[in-house]
């Protein structure tokens, strides 16, 4: 192949890739692989450049039998921990007394690497927060047939922990489908219209017994006019309950929390009028360190007492995929101490 053609390929490549002649140096290089290596390794002996045994091994024996060969290489860098999928072919040229070349490309794996550390982390989160709840019930159980079989006070004390831990496995169940609707529907705008005021204050009348019984106070601030937006009603409903409902668990007893309606005729990030959703209580607050992974699954600022109020940990997930899914953004401000205010920020 000529020189001139090879340069074509090469520039119209994707992947880093190095071209290597029989005599093992560097014939030619695209842009992405002087970048991602070095800019003057054209015209050096491969092993200088790509110094890893099992790159030089896969290299070294596709120039001997003209095969194709795969091995991986760590860059070692701090921008790129995950290996990289190195491919050694041997390219045939045209014509008597033209030697071939391998021809050696890497592909960056690091995001697959990540999507699958995020699939363990998840099954792993989930068989943690399942274990827990069938651990109590497999104990109950045996202790219900064994040693208190015949102690009615006992027994009664028993089932009442196993319904509870069996309520905690069904909202975990719960949770789960429902995250996974969502992340499939992600995607897909919204076609309906949902009246906003409306909205909040079912929402809020629907959740007035659960405060009374909390001894929280709710309050609604809403504007004079309807505001209407596009959004799924359902699922924007899910989004205000779930915050809601956090601000009655975690404000305490005796407090307040309030819900307001701010309109904006244009948000610089969204670049379009927008609603701004607020849902403030006055309650401990959240140490700073725990906001920015707040809506990460599963993840909890105080783990303990999460559980122990009923939470599953995926709430606040479930909350950001519908907040995406209506092209919207979600922010959180907090301070220990002084309450957290949830700002759910959507499009008119």
């Amino acid at each position: 192949m000529p020189e001139t053609s090879l340069d074509l390929l090469l520039r119209a490549t994707p992947l880093p890739t190095v071209v290597i002649n029989p005599s093992e140096w560097i014939v030619a290089a695209n842009a992405e692989a002087l970048k991602m290596f070095s800019p003057e390794m054209v015209g050096r002996h491969f092993a200088t450049v790509l110094r890893q045994p099992q790159v030089i091994a896969a290299i070294e024996a596709t120039l001997a039998d003209h095969g194709e060969h795969l091995a991986r290489h760590k860059l070692g860098s701090a921008e790129q921990d995950a290996p990289l999928d190195v491919t050694c072919r041997y390219l045939e040229t045209a014509g008597p007394g033209r030697p071939g070349a391998a021809v050696v490309s890497f592909q960056d794996r690091a995001d697959m690497e990540h999507a699958g550390q995020m699939r363990r982390d998840f099954v792993a989160n989930v068989s943690h927060e399942l274990r827990t709840p069938l651990t109590a019930l497999i104990g109950f159980i045996d202790t219900l047939r064994g040693p208190a079989r015949d102690d009615t006070e006992a027994r009664d004390r028993f089932l009442t922990i196993m319904e509870q831990e069996a309520s905690r496995m069904n909202r975990l169940v719960g949770d789960l489908l429902s995250l996974s609707r969502v992340e499939a529907e992600e995607r897909v705008r919204p076609t309906g219209q949902v009246e906003l005021g409306a909205l909040l204050s079912s929402t809020l009348s629907s959740l007035t017994p659960f405060a009374e019984t909390n001894g929280v106070a709710l309050t609604v601030a809403l504007p004079g006019d309807p505001v209407m937006i596009p959004g799924d009603e359902d699922q924007l409903r899910q989004v205000f309950t779930n915050l809601v409902e956090n601000g009655i668990k975690y404000g305490g007893s005796g407090k307040e929390v309030s819900l307001s309606i701010q309109l904006c005729d244009r948000d610089p990030a969204l670049r379009a009028p927008t609603a701004e959703i607020e849902v403030r209580d006055k309650g401990a607050g959240i140490d700073p360190i725990h906001l920015p992974r707040l809506t990460e699954r599963f993840y909890r600022g105080d783990s303990h007492r999460s559980r122990q109020l009923g939470g599953t940990g995926l709430g606040l997930a479930i909350a950001k995929h519908i907040v995406n899914r209506h092209r919207g953004r979600m922010k959180v401000e907090s301070e220990p101490g002084e309450g957290a205010t949830f700002t759910v920020i959507l499009p008119r």
